[in-house]
């Protein structure tokens, strides 16, 4: 293979310019830029190590692929990078964007701001992609078609590649010529940003592993733009990419992906699921984990099951009936999924039943922007269902937290008997992210709370469902089948006794809601800690955070602390909040609180559950349905910090 590839290196053919070189020139001279190296007129924007590139495709012709060659390329040597994926709600034929954040500093929230670098491929948004190109920056498109005359901008560097024109004149099958036009790109990518180009041949062997034939056409179509940009601009540019050592030890991994495997981990045997953006590719990885951990060797016996339900709260009902069976059990929806569960989920509220559901949220409300990311569940999520209820939630902000959360959310729910949702979203489900291993220790036991053996059932004169023995609202139950005469107990929805008889009587009732709320209070002791960063003592303000607002909030901080003001800051993980929660806020003179919808549901989560007053909590908001970034809240909070000064002009008299 790697001989193979050799080979494809040392073959690499130079391309005639031909005509596409008259294109070049005419394009460039609208663009003030010299051809061939020449001295440029207009400013250039020069960093290494640090800056944005956007690429334009069209949804579902494959690019992709493509575009994450690109982004492991970056991250293979060495660099930081974090890619997004912005792409439309329908199959195929609308615009997409692929984004990518490279950033030696590590910094990995999205940056905002325009891109540096646009490779446009997309006649349908050119006149768009254009304008998105920061002052000083770079267009590439292809030129196969000229560019409108109208579109040009004088203050940016316009590269005109004739990507299709090359792939049709190499290859005849159409589906080829599309693929190898999107590989073409990231060649000539490789040339203007200095990638090391045996670090891509490496990436295509490996992606093509066992399919060989594959290697060679692709590599091909590697050197073909590789070249085209060597022949026709001064490369590299002013952005360049040069190997370091800022990756360690971390991955790249989407947060569904380590959910799906944090289930199969985490004892998960039955998943049932209605499909839903963004959350199907939750189920998706769980069926491909669990295809290669838990069939049996010996027999190929799958030692789980996976049920795609009519419609989310039947998936819901099914999830229910398999824990209340004692399977570990789960499903995945988003926003739209928690709306129609909420009926089941009020059932297994006061059932006291363990359930795990992973809400992989989107842009609301209703279908909203269903490929859009928000932070907007948190208060329908809490309180789902008709009646006093709270749910226990999860918030991480990682892939590595998406697997350890998942695994934990099935202990949890085992423990607390009760549902256990847990909240991510688009831009850390869908999107690749650096993230630390994955790591389990193989001598952990599952925690299945109290469930009664067939012994300790002996030694009971009576059981009582709902009693509560310990006095910190968890009662004890059965599973299903553990004893021949002792345990039974009748599950429903209704009021009952602590002997789960059904009862109307007032007082029962009271001292059952009573109960869950001792349980409600008791689960602060088993969910994850709150974070604290960055805490300085003659600090003034805070900041608090969760999820994916995450990197962006740490960034906005730091450039605080380099502008001179320090705030401490910390990270929400779970609720119900803890005490941590409660002293962070009563510490400071006013706390920023960063989400990603409209209405600030955390800081009302905050107001309505740790009675908060509301004039202590300053909401930094960003609902547009792309990931909120430093900028945006750094501009919140000096706006808050150092308000702009107005002198009224006076009318002279």
């Amino acid at each position: 293979m790697s001989a193979c590839i050799a080979a494809c290196v040392r073959s690499a053919a130079r391309l005639q310019p031909g005509t596409c070189k008259s294109i070049f020139i005419a394009s460039q001279k609208l663009a003030n830029v010299q051809p061939d190296g020449g001295d440029e007129i207009m400013k250039k924007i020069e960093a290494v190590n640090d800056f944005v590139v956007k690429f334009a495709n069209v949804n579902g012709t494959g690019s992709s692929s493509a575009n994450a060659l690109f982004v492991k390329a970056v991250f293979r040597m060495g660099i930081p990078v974090s890619p997004r994926n912005i792409f439309p709600s329908n199959i195929q034929g609308l615009p997409t964007w692929y984004e990518v954040r490279i950033c030696e500093k590590g910094y990995l929230g999205r940056r905002g701001g325009g891109s540096d670098i646009m490779v446009s491929v997309n006649p349908q948004s050119i006149a768009k992609d254009i304008q998105d190109v920061t002052a000083g920056g770079y267009f590439i498109y292809d030129s196969t078609k000229p560019l409108d005359k109208k579109l040009v901008r004088d203050d940016i560097h316009i590269l005109p590649i004739p990507l299709m024109e090359i792939s049709m004149r190499e290859y005849t099958d159409p589906r080829q010529r599309q693929l190898f036009k999107n590989v073409i790109y990231v060649g000539a990518l490789a040339a203007l940003v200095d990638i090391e180009f045996e670090v891509l041949t490496g990436l295509i062997g490996d992606q093509f592993k066992g399919k060989e034939k594959l290697i060679a056409p692709n590599v091909h179509a590697l050197e073909l733009g590789y070249q085209y940009a060597k022949d026709h601009f001064q490369c590299p540019l002013g952005l360049r990419l040069k190997r370091c050592d800022k990756v360690g030890n971390r991955i790249l991994i989407d947060g569904n992906t380590a959910c799906g495997l944090g289930a199969v981990y985490g004892g998960a045997t039955v998943a049932a699921w209605y499909p839903i953006t963004p959350s199907t590719s939750v189920v998706d990885a769980f069926e491909k984990y669990a295809n290669r951990l838990r069939v049996d060797a010996g027999t190929g016996e799958k030692n789980f099951a996976i049920m795609q339900a009519e419609d989310e709260l039947a998936a819901m009902g099914m999830v229910i009936g398999a824990n209340w069976n004692g399977a570990r059990s789960f499903t995945a929806t988003s926003g739209p999924g928690v709306s129609l569960m909420s009926e089941f989920l009020g059932l297994a509220y006061f059932a006291e039943i363990p359930t795990v559901l992973i809400d992989v949220q989107r842009s609301g409300p209703s279908t909203g922007m269903p490929t859009r990311t928000q932070q907007s569940d948190i208060i329908s999520a809490a309180y789902a269902s008709h009646g006093d209820t709270k749910h226990v939630l999860l918030f991480p902000a990682t892939p590595k937290e998406c697997f350890d959360m998942t695994a934990e959310a099935f202990d949890l729910a085992e423990q607390l008997q009760t549902p256990i949702i847990m909240l991510t979203d688009l831009e850390l489900g869908m999107n690749d992210h650096l993230s630390q291993p994955l790591h389990w220790d193989d001598k952990r036991s599952y925690k299945r709370g109290k469930t009664l053996s067939a012994e300790q059932l002996d030694k009971i004169e009576k059981f009582g469902r709902y009693l509560d023995v310990d006095g910190d609202g968890i009662c004890y139950r059965t599973i299903p089948g553990t004893h021949a005469s002792k345990g039974a107990f009748f599950t429903r929805g209704t009021s009952r006794d602590t002997y789960a008889v059904y009862t109307e009587d007032g007082d029962k009732y009271v001292e059952n809601m009573d109960r869950l709320i001792r349980k409600f209070e008791t689960a602060k002791q088993y969910v994850p800690a709150p974070e604290l960063y960055k805490q300085h003592d003659n600090a003034a303000y805070g900041v608090i955070f969760f999820g994916t607002s995450t990197e962006s909030s740490l960034e906005a901080l730091d450039i605080l602390a380099d502008e001179g003001m320090r705030l401490n800051a910390l990270r929400i993980r779970a609720f119900p909040f803890s005490e941590v929660v409660d002293d962070f806020i009563a510490r400071h003179e006013k706390v920023f609180v960063v989400e990603q919808n409209r209405d600030a549901q955390l800081r009302t989560l905050l107001m309505a559950e740790n009675d908060v007053p509301p004039q202590k909590m300053i909401p930094v908001l960003n609902y547009d349905g792309m990931p909120i970034t430093a900028q945006q809240i750094l501009r919140k909070i000096r706006g808050y910090l150092h308000p702009a000064t107005v002198t009224p002009i006076r009318k002279s008299v």
